[in-house]
């Protein structure tokens, strides 16, 4: 309560808690429905889709490297927040006022993963304004703020299905994300503190480019990128196989995966918050692997259990494991470069990127082999082995 208080009064955490809850809102409204768009609305077809999320993932990492760094070089972070918002409002904009294949094809590769950057950059405005406090609320702070991305994804989603149900076209989510991204604008512009004049320590890096770069490709800083990689690829295993195991053939439907993943997300939120004050002094890579364990649980048995009445139990090992996989990572990996948080927080999107390749790899095997039951249990192995690697080299 003390951190959710923080994070309330605070008027730096307050404005990276408003942006981040606005920024979750718009990904939850855009990500289930880019596929069917490229796919089906804009003729890529399957290769086509594949091409754009290649070139998405490139352009978000490479922009998130590039302007983490940059940020700890100037200390604008203020300026460059603000311009990858404008990416998220021009491309919004464009889809609403002349959306059309290569429009799509721009605003899906380029403009919204540019403006992936405010992810990064929320999280290191989060972290620079909890050095005003003790140590022990830092976790908790960065919690909160996590929590609040997720918050959305459990009251927005719904909204979009009644939508939908009622008739609205798919294409609706562009002028209501230009909305919203307005709303995140007048946030960084009026409540994002101005650069060079923050309450609290931000001085620039002094390293160029290229040694900032090299400081981040360090064997010993990559690996554990990579471990937490491994940790992440089975919460994207989860997502790209619960709808392919809950399927008419097992008495299943859309309608209890709607309903499975909006448990899993809506009692994600509570564990979040829950989680620094219950782990408080505890380890940080045993609770990775405890994470990693519990929510392996939930996806090797998903597609053993997904036509019986005892997959709903799994939304509690669910719940758990996947908020401690995803919030603890976050210290951890700002830890490991911790005199730059812009850079520390762009290791965010280079783990993303590692588990969603891991997470590529293990699909296509698993499919190849046998079927969405072998890509789960690949998907659990691989995050175990990531969270024992990284719990190995920290001992060492």
């Amino acid at each position: 309560m003390s951190a959710i208080r923080l994070c309330a009064s605070d008027p730096a955490l307050r404005a990276a808690g408003l942006v981040i809850a606005l920024q979750g809102a718009v990904v939850c409204s855009f990500g289930p429905y880019f596929s069917t768009l490229a796919v089906n609305a804009y003729g890529f077809g399957d290769k086509g889709f594949a091409i754009l999320l290649a070139l998405s993932s490139v352009v978000s990492v490479s922009a998130s490297i590039t302007a983490g760094i940059r940020a700890d070089q100037t200390s604008n972070r203020r300026r460059i927040t603000l311009a990858a918002v404008m990416s998220l409002i021009l491309g919004t904009f464009l889809m609403t006022a002349v959306p059309g294949p290569w429009v799509f094809a721009v605003a899906a590769a380029i403009l919204f993963p540019i403006s992936g950057v405010t992810f990064g950059q929320v999280f290191a405005l989060a972290r620079l304004a909890a050095t005003r406090y003790p140590d022990g609320e830092r976790d908790g702070i960065l919690a909160v703020i996590r929590a609040l991305f997720a918050a959305p994804f459990v009251v927005v989603l719904p909204l979009w299905s009644v939508a939908f149900s009622h008739g609205l076209q798919v294409t609706a989510i562009f002028p209501i994300g230009l909305v919203m991204s307005g709303c995140m604008l007048l946030v960084v512009m009026r409540l994002w503190p101005a650069d060079r004049s923050v309450p609290w320590q931000d001085r620039p890096s002094g390293l160029s480019f290229r040694a900032a770069l090299a400081e981040m490709g360090r064997p010993r800083l990559a690996a554990r990128v990579v471990a937490l990689g491994a940790v992440n690829a089975a919460s994207t295993v989860y997502v790209a196989i619960i709808s392919l195991v809950m399927v008419a053939g097992v008495g299943r439907g859309t309608a209890d995966v709607a309903l499975y993943v909006g448990l899993v997300a809506g009692l994600e939120v509570p564990f979040m918050l829950m989680l620094p004050s219950l782990t408080r002094g505890m380890d940080r890579t045993g609770l990775i692997v405890a994470g990693a364990a519990l929510y392996g649980v939930h996806v090797g048995l998903l597609p053993v259990l997904a036509g019986s009445a005892a997959v709903w139990f799994l939304i509690l090992p669910a719940a758990v494991g996947g908020a401690i996989i995803l919030t603890v990572p976050i210290a951890y990996l700002q830890d490991l470069l911790a005199e730059r948080p812009g850079a520390g927080a762009s290791l965010l999107a280079v783990q993303r990127l590692a588990g969603d390749v891991i997470a590529a790899g293990c699909f296509a095997a698993g499919t190849a082999v046998a079927g969405y039951g072998t890509v789960a249990v690949m998907g659990v192995l691989v995050a175990l082995a990531g969270a024992s690697a990284l719990w190995w080299a920290d001992r060492r």
